[in-house]
């Protein structure tokens, strides 16, 4: 399962420690920053089987890191 979120993460330092913290707290889970598209993609992958989209958005919201699911 993948999902597509919108940040506010501009820079790739605060990307790199933003996928080390996610790491940390979903080590099952791939994650990759769009920097270069408008809307500071995350992308969060887990190839074997769903997401805790909710616990995601939490974690990164307690981190102060605006986040919502991008809408297609």
């Amino acid at each position: 399962m993948i999902e597509v979120f919108k940040t506010n993460i501009s820079s790739k330092t605060k990307a790199n420690q933003t996928i080390k913290m996610l790491n940390t707290k979903f080590p099952d889970y791939k994650f990759n920053f769009d920097l270069e598209d408008c809307d500071k993609i995350l992308r969060v992958e887990n190839v074997n089987g769903t997401l805790k989209i909710n616990d995601i958005i939490n974690f990164l919201l307690g981190a102060e890191i605006v986040v919502e699911i991008l809408k297609e």
